[in-house]
């Protein structure tokens, strides 16, 4: 009968380099790269509802900030050490944060970070070529709003109600006749899709100090459910619409006008709701609301044009704004600005010098 050799005794030697060499394994698996954030706006339904396809097609996590707070939230996602993939959406550069931000940008490409940068405001081209050269994928349209972008660029990774959620935020952000925006609009009854993004959008402008309810609406928008289909929307947005119902009494007491705009400082409003308001009632073709933010000493603005305005405004804001010391701009006929308190009036008259 064979005789079974005898096993060799393993060593404390051995057990202690196999035990070290798996700890490390287990460190290193935790410290892979696998997190994928969208950096979006907050303040719209085109930045919402960015924030949601971009989750529906590849995860993770979205950070909603508004324009002064685009540059704060970058630098913290540098920090995380988990990052692998990071979006950017419908957040416009000023002429006051874009050498920052390709700098920014630089760090995360070193750190072989994946960026894909979205957005539909006016942007100086050296600025795209640069984030082009440190190979930033860079999607930038200006004759179609951000979602509608997402949209046709990961077409293949969402589902059908994707186009739905893009149709709504070229609505709201006024681009609806775009090339990709008619199309889109045409699939959907326009009455179903117009009411629709307008209760999306009352809720997104009326929950602006509510972070976690727009993360949720993301969440509700990543899932396929239509605007009308989300608890309580129509009942808040039916409040939102009292308010603004309120504010046409307002305007009409209150607002001042120029040779070129009406303009108006709001107290009690949310500027993107009341500016149209002062647009319209003034006469003018170009329609200035703002709003002091207490905790920050500035003024947010908001810009409107009417279709027989017949410049740029977000080019002519972004330069006049960073010349005051603020920061600015978007698309021909909606922008905004962050301008210092002290600042304001001399920032209407340039701007109302401006146009002709």
């Amino acid at each position: 009968m064979p005789v079974s050799k005898p096993q060799k005794s393993i060593s404390k030697k051995t057990v202690k380099k196999t035990l070290t060499k798996k700890t490390t394994t287990k460190k290193t698996i935790k410290t892979q790269r696998t997190k994928v954030v969208c950096i979006s706006h907050k303040e719209d339904t085109d930045g919402i509802s960015s924030a949601a396809l971009i989750r529906q097609a590849f995860g993770g996590d979205a950070i909603l900030v508004d324009y002064p707070g685009q540059m704060e939230a970058i630098q913290q996602v540098v920090l995380d050490k988990k990052l692998k993939s990071l979006y950017i959406c419908d957040l416009g550069l000023s002429k006051n944060t874009q050498d920052k931000f390709v700098d920014i940008m630089t760090t995360l490409r070193k750190n072989k970070i994946a960026v894909t940068y979205i957005d539909h405001h006016d942007i100086d081209p050296t600025i795209v070529k640069s984030l082009k050269k440190i190979k930033v994928k860079v999607i930038h349209d200006i004759n179609e709003c951000t979602t509608v972008q997402v949209y046709t660029a990961f077409k293949s990774k969402l589902n059908d109600h994707a186009s739905f959620v893009a149709t709504c935020a070229a609505i709201t952000d006024y681009m609806e006749d775009r090339p990709i925006g008619s199309k889109l609009l045409q699939i959907y009854d326009r009455q179903f899709a117009l009411i629709n993004a307008t209760v999306l959008t009352y809720n997104i402008v009326g929950h602006q100090k509510d972070p976690d309810y727009l993360l949720y609406l993301v969440e509700e928008l990543a899932d396929s459910k239509f605007p009308h289909d989300i608890p309580n929307t129509f009942e808040f947005a039916q409040i939102q619409v009292e308010k603004l119902s309120q504010m046409i009494a307002k305007v009409k007491q209150g607002m001042k006008t120029m040779k070129n705009l009406g303009y108006m400082e709001i107290l009690d409003a949310g500027v993107s709701g009341a500016v149209n308001f002062v647009m319209g009632l003034s006469g003018k073709n170009v329609g200035v609301a703002y709003k002091e933010r207490v905790d920050h000493g500035i003024y947010a603005v908001s810009v409107r044009g009417s279709k027989d305005c017949k410049v740029h405004l977000g080019k002519i804001v972004n330069i006049l704004a960073t010349d005051l010391g603020g920061s600015g701009g978007g698309h021909d006929k909606a922008c905004g600005a962050i301008i210092p308190k002290l600042k304001i009036k001399k920032f209407i008259t340039e701007l109302n010098k401006k146009i002709k």
